[in-house]
């Protein structure tokens, strides 16, 4: 059994790589969704909803996605953070290009995005457990993340 966060710049793939290991059974929550992150002059998620979560979890892996501010206090929490990256123009052509989010389709929605993975994806780099490269075909993606999630 193993808690795992997934986490990376917008268009690095956190939703749908998430949305794979849900189709294989696994338990998953994006944090982009559903009322899990406090939005404000930064986003953050709600602690007691997120406690909530990681001490009701006894089964299996869970696995996680998303990006917030002060997330690395959560990871003392997490089995595993594992780092999904690409390119910075693969992200600019994923974030124009999708139907499920429309943040980054705008100018000013790119430019945060490359202001993150300039400012941001270094500091995520730096405290993973595991990188992982999203330009290589799904299913290996999706190994790699459940190579770091080990046996469950």
């Amino acid at each position: 059994m193993a808690v795992v966060l997934l986490t990376g710049m917008s268009g690095a793939g956190k939703s749908t790589v998430l949305s794979e290991l849900g189709r294989r059974g696994h338990a998953v929550v994006d944090t982009d969704v559903g009322g899990w992150v406090a939005e404000g002059p930064e986003r953050h998620w709600h602690a007691g909803r997120l406690t909530g979560l990681l001490d009701a979890h006894t089964d299996g892996h869970l696995f996680l996605a998303g990006t917030v501010a002060g997330q690395g206090a959560w990871y003392p929490r997490f089995d595993a953070v594992v780092l999904l990256t690409a390119p910075l123009e693969v992200l600019l052509d994923r974030v124009a290009t999708r139907t499920t989010n429309d943040f980054g389709k705008d100018a000013a929605g790119r430019a945060a995005v490359v202001r993150d993975a300039m400012a941001v994806e270094p500091l995520l780099r730096r405290d993973a457990t595991a990188v992982v490269d999203t330009r290589r075909p799904l299913p290996a993606v999706v190994a790699a993340v459940l190579a770091v999630a080990g046996p469950g």
